[in-house]
């Protein structure tokens, strides 16, 4: 169990440059608290002291600002930076080595018991304020940038990003040698779908607006010779009846 304890509070160095020594982790980091409260909430929830463990998470919640329901399954080494806002639904399920930023939404989107939360596979990464709805599964290695609303299953090591969250790009992992993308999102130069999706349209209304332009030029060319050609045949008409 030491040993355990242990492993959990040594994956912090691997993924906050800011810690300094294994006590500040014990002392100063609200989701390691929030994680200890969970492991026994969970154990209490497991042997039916449902009222007990509900009890114990509450607790856990008013200390941490941290809200994980006693029913959700958690992995080994858990990373939860900063932490305040999250909310990890009754039947979520988390794997190894997964990283969650502050806000993040693990929930339910029906009222009918059973399985309603997400699955969130190994090495997954969560960014500030993502919602991930529903009895989803975010892919091993996969990455949610911050502020996306998840709302089907993303595949392995892709990164997703807005609202709805859309395929980005493949994750970082596939080609870079480094694991972890802070807040869900590889590089400042992640390209949004949407975004680009917005200036391929603006490109093309450009194109278009320059071809009504060079059209209306030409009738504008064109029309005094019309205008001309109809004077003539109304004096001819003018002449004939004379």
């Amino acid at each position: 169990m030491f040993k355990a304890l242990l492993d959990e509070i040594d994956s912090y160095f691997r993924r906050d440059p800011a810690l300094r020594s294994r006590l500040e982790v014990v002392l100063c980091y609200p989701g390691f608290h929030a994680l200890l409260v969970h492991r026994v909430s969970h154990r209490l929830y497991r042997l039916g002291w449902l009222l007990a463990a509900r009890f114990l998470a509450h607790i856990g919640r008013f200390l941490t600002g941290i809200e994980i329901h006693p029913g959700a399954t958690i992995g080994r080494r858990l990373f939860i930076d900063h932490g305040m806002g999250i909310v990890i639904g009754e039947t979520a399920e988390i794997g190894d080595d997964v990283t969650l930023y502050h806000g993040v939404t693990l929930g339910g989107t029906t009222w009918k018991q059973g399985k309603r939360h997400p699955t969130l596979q190994n090495d997954v990464v969560v960014g500030a304020g993502a919602k991930i709805l529903g009895p989803v599964t975010v892919g091993e290695g996969g990455k949610v940038g911050s502020n996306a609303v998840v709302l089907r299953d993303v595949a392995p090591k892709v990164v997703v990003v807005g609202i709805p969250a859309r395929v980005s790009q493949p994750s970082e992992e596939t080609t870079r040698p480094e694991p972890f993308a802070a807040y869900g999102t590889p590089a400042a130069e992640t390209p949004d779908p949407l975004t680009a999706a917005l200036a391929a349209m603006s490109e093309q209304l450009a194109t278009l607006t320059a071809r009504v332009a060079s059209l209306e030029s030409s009738l504008a060319d064109a029309a005094p010779q019309v205008d001309g050609l109809g004077r003539e045949g109304a004096d001819e008409k003018r002449q004939g009846r004379c």
